[in-house]
């Protein structure tokens, strides 16, 4: 079980990026890299190509950033926060916030 997963709202903690608030659009790298939506955004130079019919150009996209760098969003204190695993009485393992104790997976 992964602390950060697709979907979930992260905080950049590091990195030209820092203090940027986002979804967590893939896992990449076997897993030690996130893409964020709209964070860490790269100017990339791509050829033209006519099978695919995709002009060519200058594209922007999200590169990718280190899961270290991430914290998840807590909605609660508004900023950041560590996770923790914990099992439920029904024995599910679950997320939490390590700040108030509160269950990230309901």
């Amino acid at each position: 079980m992964r602390r950060v997963r697709v979907g979930d709202e992260v905080v950049v903690t590091a990195g030209r990026s820092r203090g940027k608030r986002g979804k967590v659009l893939r896992v990449v790298g076997g897993g030690d890299r996130v893409i964020v939506e709209e964070v860490n955004m790269v100017k990339r130079h791509t050829r033209p190509n006519p099978a695919d019919n995709k002009p060519g150009g200058i594209v922007e996209q999200e590169a990718p950033v280190h899961i270290s760098n991430v914290m998840l969003y807590n909605p609660v204190t508004e900023k950041g926060d560590r996770v923790g695993f914990k099992r439920l009485e029904d024995g599910r393992k679950v997320r939490y916030f390590k700040s108030n104790g509160e269950v990230v997976d309901a």
